[in-house]
């Protein structure tokens, strides 16, 4: 997917979030948490799983769905009868994601193209009225994969990419959205591509593929890590970093709300993102998958990106099957 480019039609609600910045003044800022800063942080010792390689389509391979998807209610024995017994299902999400989970500032609740995925896999589940019936926790990047992993939820819908790492502690579904990662910089900079950031401070968020990233790619670059991505738009604005590694969905979040602020040269990764759900529950994945492949042809992901993001509506990331049940 190309840089996505927001238009005026967004800027009501950007403005909003960031309270007093304008077209001419640069807000007071509030001091971000300490960051750490590091040249290249230690890489994580989870292996990657076999047969999984991030530079082809066995990252995004995920398990087939079992059939049509059945009707609400109708998965006897099933992850999917558990979470419609406790009556919610429990959500991994962000509330600081411009146009992809983040709080309305007006109403107060989530939106976004990531929250109406979630609602979707709610009324696959719960049926029309889904009332009362998501419980959403809000999480940093870092915090994503532990909270699969303990059942603290039963899915992760927040901007999160599809890969071999990630697949040894959790599962994915197919990918329901496709970013790159890019380099967000002040508009009278010279930088023209991350490269040319060497030996300057790039903010990026801990747990975050752009750490990942910036540490394979671009080793002399002085990485800042904070726990909330937004709080790397704080360290930019305060003049404390000189960019930010992030998707390209979250940099034209940002870009949106500070008119001095541009996204700098083309992408240098490829995301597909997935619904996390915990590994064990392979059964709620192939579940989520048939959900997905209805979405994908009944015209429903076209509207969700209209909704949210600016024309043309692309087609939607096609499903990859192919992975081994465990």
């Amino acid at each position: 997917m190309k840089k996505l480019l927001l238009t005026g039609t967004l800027t009501a609600a950007a403005a909003a979030l960031v309270a007093g910045c304008s077209a001419g003044s640069t807000p007071t800022l509030p001091s971000a948490p300490a960051p750490s800063s590091s040249a290249a942080p230690s890489p994580s010792p989870t292996p990657t799983r076999a047969g999984c390689n991030n530079n082809d389509n066995t990252r995004v391979e995920s398990y087939a769905p079992s059939g049509p998807l059945p009707a609400p209610g109708d998965f006897r024995g099933s992850t999917m009868e558990k979470i419609r017994d406790k009556g919610k299902i429990t959500v991994g999400v962000s509330a600081d994601n411009l146009l992809f989970g983040f709080r309305n500032p007006i109403t107060g609740q989530l939106e976004g193209f990531d929250i109406d995925m979630v609602n979707e896999v709610a009324h696959a589940i719960f049926g029309e009225d889904i009332k009362g019936k998501v419980e959403y926790r809000v999480e940093n990047f870092a915090q994503r994969i532990p909270d699969l992993r303990s059942g603290r939820v039963d899915l992760v819908a927040d901007i999160m990419t599809i890969n071999c790492m990630r697949w040894s502690q959790i599962a994915f579904s197919t990918e329901y959205f496709h970013a790159g990662q890019q380099v967000l910089v002040r508009k009278n900079s010279p930088y023209t591509d991350v490269g040319q950031l060497n030996g300057r401070k790039v903010c990026t968020a801990t747990g975050s593929t752009g750490s990942q990233n910036l540490t394979s790619l671009y080793p002399k670059v002085v990485q800042v890590h904070v726990a909330n991505i937004s709080d790397c738009m704080v360290l930019f604005q305060q003049g404390s970093v000189e960019g930010i590694v992030s998707d390209n969905t979250v940099l034209s979040g940002f870009a949106s709300q500070d008119p001095y602020a541009r996204i700098a040269g083309d992408q240098f990764t490829k995301e597909p993102y997935g619904l996390g759900i915990p590994a064990e529950n392979v059964d709620f994945v192939r579940f989520v998958n048939a959900l997905l492949q209805d979405m994908r042809t009944d015209g429903r992901w076209a509207t969700i990106y209209r909704r949210w993001l600016p024309a043309p509506v692309p087609n939607p990331p096609p499903a990859v099957y192919g992975r081994a049940l465990p």
